[in-house]
């Protein structure tokens, strides 16, 4: 085989979430989620009236949400973008993350992460036992979570809503985001993000070391990540997980969501939400301009 042709055989063996390469959201903010959908990566911001959509990653274009207010997280699903605010009753949706409309969530709280899955759209709110459920993201029902505590983050995968607790060892499933049931994580500690893939549930935690896998949400076991940093979100694609930590450069990927190899994200900042795309992760970083692709 000719030089070149060994070379390009090469990069293309290299696994995903490896290489990183930084790139620059339209705005210096509070970039606090990302989400793939209708072959557009969207991103909102905190504190702002601000999102933004790309095709692939690289280059974006900004946006406007219908409200200057705490977007805290997005998500894709019924061929519609949602997105919900902290501290408010607010939330918006959109069907190509261009042009977004009010909505209206059924109680006035610190919402802090929205999926989609079983044809249902589940938004968790933080400190308390407040969930909501919709079937297009624009009539929401208030729901009843089993704790009143940190709710962090919510996914969906195997049929089932997961959702985790930051600062204990609680978690929580539902089959239809309506009836939930208390479940117990590997450790007490500060739960930030859970994800679904590869037939497995991963959650990380911040300023530790400590991930947990689980076949169903039900049963979970204590895995170790390559750095003590702040681990704050993870995604799964390109048959690997990966997670980024804020106030670092670090990242993790992993295959099975139990061994995980550190990685170098392209900047020390605060890395808040990563996705899975187009054949592309896409991390974006609160407080800046800056976000990262891989590969």
């Amino acid at each position: 085989m000719p030089i070149l042709g060994i070379i390009a055989s090469s990069l293309r063996r290299i696994p995903a979430g490896v290489n990183w390469t930084q790139r620059t959201l339209p705005a210096n903010t509070g970039w606090s989620s990302v989400t793939f959908g209708a072959s557009t990566f969207v991103a909102v911001a905190a504190g702002s009236s601000i999102a933004a959509t790309s095709a692939d990653g690289i280059t974006w274009t900004q946006r406007t949400l219908p409200a200057n207010t705490g977007w805290i997280g997005v998500t894709f699903g019924a061929s519609t973008f949602v997105a919900v605010a902290d501290g408010s009753s607010i939330a918006a949706t959109s069907a190509d993350g261009i042009t977004w409309t009010q909505r209206t969530l059924p109680a006035n709280t610190s919402w802090n992460s929205v999926t989609f899955g079983a044809s249902t759209f589940v938004a968790t709110a933080f400190s308390s036992t407040i969930a909501a459920t919709s079937a297009d993201g624009i009539t929401w029902t208030q729901r009843t979570l089993p704790a009143n505590t940190g709710w962090s983050s919510v996914t969906f995968g195997a049929s089932t809503f997961v959702a985790v607790a930051y600062g204990s060892s609680i978690a929580a499933t539902s089959a239809d985001g309506i009836t939930w049931t208390q479940r117990t994580l590997p450790a007490s500690s500060t739960w930030t993000f859970v994800t679904f893939g590869a037939s497995t549930f991963v959650a990380v935690a911040q300023n530790s070391t400590i991930a947990a896998t689980s076949a169903d949400g039900i049963t979970w076991t204590q895995r170790t990540l390559p750095a003590n940093t702040g681990w704050n979100s993870v995604t799964f694609g390109a048959s690997t997980f990966v997670a980024v930590a804020q106030g670092s450069s670090i990242a993790a990927t992993s295959a099975d969501g139990i061994t995980w190899t550190q990685r170098t994200l392209p900047a020390s900042a605060t890395w808040l939400e990563v996705t899975f795309g187009a054949s592309t992760f896409v991390a974006v970083a609160y407080g800046s301009s800056i976000a990262a692709t891989s590969p």
